[in-house]
């Protein structure tokens, strides 16, 4: 299996891992409205919930993108390249969400989404 494929694995075990942080250690979850007790957290629970939806949003682009390149059979190693740049942007947009760094955040998301459109033009430029 490829490292992109393996990133798309990654990329879909993060939002597990934002929202484990975010219920981490505290008491009283309600297993029958979760959403409605996931808004009442507060500081860096709530922003490891709302990093948990981001992720949620951008993993079906980052996986289509990664399978489609895959498919037309974009240069391996500059898929996985790419591949590997997202999910090293998505760990850092991670950190900067859990300790409010907002502006860097909106950076780092920035490079997690044109590593996206590269991966949908890889083929495109292919020799």
């Amino acid at each position: 299996m490829s490292i992109a494929f393996w990133c798309v694995l990654v990329a879909g075990l993060m939002p597990v891992v934002t929202v484990a942080i975010a219920k981490w250690g505290v008491r009283g979850y309600d297993n029958n409205e979760p959403r409605a007790w996931m808004e009442q957290l507060q500081g860096l629970r709530r922003r490891a919930d709302y990093a948990h939806r981001n992720h949620f949003e951008a993993f079906p682009f980052f996986a289509a993108a990664v399978i489609i390149a895959s498919h037309l059979q974009a240069p391996q190693g500059l898929l996985d390249s790419f591949a590997l740049l997202f999910i090293g942007a998505r760990v850092v947009y991670t950190l900067c969400y859990l300790y409010d760094r907002a502006t860097l955040r909106s950076i780092v998301w920035s490079i997690s989404y044109l590593c996206i459109i590269g991966i949908f033009l890889i083929p495109v430029f292919k020799t």
